[in-house]
């Protein structure tokens, strides 16, 4: 077993066991406990009251944080030649179609998001093994696919994010960075939660939101009230 450096006991000791923190309680602590030499990403993780086995019961949406995520993501845009000059405008930081498709295939992906076109899609199939497992296949229900590609780039790099539930019924979803004041993790939190809430499907029977816990990297959860909205 690791041992439990100075640090992480000294952050695991400002969380109080049992207590259910409120999102600004949270963030403000976070900014305490976080003590990586890098901005560690904030993350909140939502347990919902779904069978994701379901598909009456998927919770899978997309999200505009206000203040950004505090990542620069790296987009892809598999598009045609007329739309390679509208993707590299809105900020793609890789633009093109069949040597993208190549490198892909020969197990590159070093990408945050692929943005492409309804056209294109037949050409992602047979990648879907290597797009699927990492979260990189486009979907039209995440605006990933679609003829808007610049509206698609130029959202996802002001913050646009995608989630889906997991096997398990959490979401795991990135709200930030340490370095972000903790009223900007509030803003992201609630405008995350307030999507999920929207996003419940109406097979869901009981309690929808369960659970819900913020950390940064390597730092211990923080248990956050589900009153919320």
């Amino acid at each position: 077993m690791a041992r439990i450096t100075r640090k992480q006991k000294e952050a695991r000791a400002k969380v109080e066991k049992n207590k259910l923190y409120s999102l600004e309680e949270a963030s403000a602590l976070l900014k305490e406990i976080t003590y990586t030499k890098f901005d560690a990403s904030v993350d909140l993780a939502v347990r919902l009251g779904v069978d994701p086995r379901k598909a009456n019961q998927m919770v899978r949406g997309v999200v505009s944080l206000p203040h950004g995520t505090g990542k620069d993501m790296k987009v892809l845009a598999l598009v045609t030649p007329d739309k390679e000059a509208e993707a590299k405008e809105a900020g793609a930081d890789y633009v093109g179609l069949d040597e993208y498709l190549q490198k892909i295939k020969d197990g590159w992906t070093d990408v945050d998001v692929i943005i492409t076109m309804p056209a294109i899609m037949g050409k992602l199939g047979p990648l879907g093994r290597v797009l699927g497992p990492r979260g990189l296949m486009p979907n039209p229900k995440t605006g990933t696919v679609t003829m808007d590609v610049a509206k698609a780039v130029a959202e996802v790099k002001a913050g646009k994010i995608d989630f889906k539930v997991d096997k398990t019924g959490i979401v795991h979803a990135p709200i930030g960075k340490a370095s972000f004041s903790a009223d900007k993790l509030v803003g992201n939190a609630n405008e995350l939660l307030s999507t999920l809430i929207k996003l419940k499907p109406t097979a869901a029977k009981g309690t929808y939101v369960k659970s819900i816990y913020m950390s940064s990297t390597m730092s211990p959860s923080i248990s956050i009230d589900t009153k919320i909205g």
